[in-house]
């Protein structure tokens, strides 16, 4: 089923140089960026992490470093890549979780103010896994009766979850919605305040800790009880997304 689009979505998938959001860096970027009137625009890139591809990662996507040596950088490639993505909603599998907040740490790191709000964020994989519950490769059987042959090739995911968003459509017409608001809504397992989750909404839309000794306890009241939980949060090693969240809130609550 063609996707009913009000604005641009683009569909994309990240290879790294390992899975730890704060740490690891961005190796190879692939995107297909689809047009409301149905045009598409695809691109694959690798890129210099600037650090170690640790050798579990490259037997998954079999890029090393000598691969990558060569490349630019993301900041090099940053501006550019935020023009593409300007006013775009943003799709993957499993990006929820992890692609979306790696990409915008990158963003953070790189100093270019990619504003991630106000987007639809459309993650294949948790509708798959709410209807069906399995992986890419058997999604892609499953929905479009073809073989993953180059399963962790980025270009080759990112096309995969594009045809099964669509097949996905096809198969549950009296679930789904062609509608970019309900996907998104549908395909989201936890309502974050921060991309990685350490920060939740409640029921109420109260903005609360989602981790540790405080998890389920309102933002603005362990800010207020205990003082020097925005410095240790600021100081640890969280990611720059979770570090700008809290900071907000912080200025929000000393606000009012």
């Amino acid at each position: 089923m063609k996707l009913n689009l009000k604005r641009p979505i683009v569909f994309f998938d990240l290879e790294t140089t390992g899975l730890d959001i704060a740490n690891d860096r961005i190796v190879e970027l692939c995107y297909i960026k689809v047009e409301p009137n149905g045009n598409e625009e695809s691109k694959a890139m690798r890129l210099n992490p600037e650090k170690h591809i640790s050798e579990s990662a490259t037997k998954v996507h079999g890029i090393s470093d000598e691969d990558v040596k060569d490349c630019p950088t993301f900041k090099e490639i940053a501006p550019a890549l935020a023009e593409t993505l300007q006013g775009c909603d943003l799709a993957g599998f499993n990006s929820n979780k992890f692609d979306i907040p790696m990409l915008a740490e990158e963003f953070l790191r790189a100093g270019v103010d990619m504003d991630f709000s106000n987007r639809r964020f459309i993650d294949v994989q948790n509708i798959y896994h709410k209807m069906e519950r399995r992986t890419l490769i058997a999604a892609y059987k499953y929905y479009c009766g073809k073989d993953l042959n180059d399963a962790h090739s980025a270009l080759a995911d990112t096309r995969a979850t594009y045809e099964v968003l669509q097949a996905q459509l096809d198969m549950y017409p009296n679930d789904l919605k062609n509608d970019m608001d309900f996907l998104s809504d549908f395909s989201t397992m936890d309502h974050n305040v921060d991309l990685a989750g350490r920060f939740v909404y409640d029921e109420k839309g109260n903005e609360v800790v989602n981790f540790g000794k405080y998890k389920g306890k309102s933002v603005r009241e362990v800010l207020m009880r205990d003082p020097g939980y925005y410095g240790w949060i600021i100081q640890s090693d969280f990611t720059l997304n979770t570090k700008q969240t809290l900071t907000r809130l912080k200025l929000k609550y000393a606000g009012r």
